[in-house]
């Protein structure tokens, strides 16, 4: 992840890696570029064809790809019964 420029960046005293305080005001990829990367993956590029192409990491568009999932999933439903399950012997 690219920092924000002009953001006080901090380094954890035990595992030294780095950090800002607010990750809301960091910039991420516009929503046109993700579409873009999705589009691409529909298409049917891989994760990492995509990655060289766009200069993202692969796993960024993983997370990508399952969130716009998670979004057109329907919502779960509780069924009206349940049916009766038994065990012949």
């Amino acid at each position: 992840m690219a920092y924000p420029e002009g953001k006080p960046k901090y380094i954890c005293g035990q595992c030294a890696r780095q950090f800002i305080e607010d990750y809301e005001a960091a910039q991420g990829y516009s929503d046109e570029f993700k579409s873009h990367c999705l589009k691409m993956y529909v298409n049917g590029m891989g994760f990492r064809a995509i990655e060289r192409v766009k200069g993202v990491h692969h796993t960024t568009i993983i997370t990508w790809v399952n969130k716009k999932v998670g979004e057109l999933l329907p919502d779960t439903y509780e069924p009206e019964t349940v049916p009766e399950v038994g065990e012949e012997r």
